[in-house]
């Protein structure tokens, strides 16, 4: 009678241990859940890129949103100040970095629309290296003046500067920038001299100011207004088209100087691709506090408008603007200090 082939143990095999325990974690991950496997958004801190030292407009959106967020998500939302080059260090870095929500960026009409207009060479394409995600705020220039400069408005200043050509310094936040723009602007439509002397942001742009260096500067109103109220500076005028609630007795530049207007904006935007689902949850999160009553009445006591967009209608924004600035570069003369 033929025998039954002996079963096979598999205690001295070395192999088949490992095996069966390779089979049943297999088996495992197959039947985990996907939210087991990937962390939903956000599961770590981000970081909100400010093309500009503290200060500024840029500057003061970013630590608003930022300690919001955090209340929102429970995770922290650090200000990163990377200034440079008008903002240029700051955009090539966000354009580079990994496009999964973590690295947003406080962009401008400055680094967005002014400084591919400026810079005849940039790391970086304005609209391709980017994901729009929404507008948050117009913000208007204010024309300032040193309390020790003897002029009281447009005109006064006008009168001033002619008198004496090129004596003058106007302050800006940077060759490209918005106040530099503005003040070109101006100069070409009054027909006066006054010397550019670029600073590195609106922090040292308003230093500059109140210490005298500079005689006049066009400062973003959120940056400039302040200093008005603390009687560090003197506002003769505002480059929007009607006056800002946060300064309602000084009036605007094109009262004095028809056709005068310079409106700037600053955005939030991320690195190019986006996923859909992490872009959709920060345009939600941001736009719903630019809503909030303390933040709303926060910015528009600073001089800024809230003004928020869809991606798409930001992205459209951006592309006229590059078209907009490149003519005001060119009709201006504006160039790099």
């Amino acid at each position: 009678m033929s025998r039954l082939p002996r079963p096979v143990s598999i205690r001295n095999q070395p192999y088949a241990l490992p095996l069966a325990l390779l089979c049943a974690q297999s088996v495992l991950l197959a039947v985990a859940p996907p939210a087991a496997q990937a962390q939903p958004y956000p599961s770590r801190a981000l970081r909100i890129v400010v093309p500009f030292p503290p200060g500024g407009t840029s500057d003061i959106l970013s630590r608003s949103i930022g300690q919001e967020l955090q209340k929102d998500w429970g995770q922290p939302a650090i200000t990163d100040n990377r200034p440079g080059a008008a903002g240029n260090v700051a955009s090539e870095f966000v354009a580079k970095s990994k496009p999964d929500g973590y690295t947003l960026y406080i962009n401008t009409v400055g680094t967005h629309a002014i400084n591919p207009a400026i810079y005849p060479k940039l790391a970086f394409d304005p609209l391709k290296d980017f994901t729009a995600i929404t507008t948050l705020v117009n913000t208007p220039s204010v024309l300032l003046v040193h309390p020790s400069v003897p002029v009281k408005n447009v005109k006064d200043l006008i009168a001033l500067a002619k008198k004496r050509p090129a004596e003058l310094n106007y302050a800006s936040a940077g060759s490209g920038a918005q106040p530099h723009l503005a003040a070109e602007m101006f100069k070409t439509m009054t027909g006066v001299n006054m010397t550019h002397v670029p600073y590195k942001g609106a922090g040292p742009q308003m230093i500059a100011l109140i210490a005298g260096e500079a005689a006049v500067t066009f400062a973003t109103a959120p940056s400039g207004v302040p200093l008005v109220k603390n009687g560090q500076a003197r506002a003769i005028g505002v480059s929007g088209t009607a006056r800002i609630p946060a300064l309602p007795d000084v009036a605007t530049i094109q009262e004095t100087v028809p056709g005068y207007v310079v409106n700037g904006w600053n955005g939030l935007v991320g690195p190019a691709q986006m996923p859909a689902p992490v872009l959709e949850k920060i345009h939600a999160g941001v736009t719903a506090i630019m809503r909030r009553p303390d933040i709303r009445d926060k910015l528009i006591g600073l001089g800024a408008d809230p003004f928020l967009s869809s991606p798409r209608e930001f992205e459209d924004l951006m592309k006229s603007d590059l078209v907009k600035w490149a003519k005001v570069v060119k009709d201006s003369g504006a160039k790099l200090d």
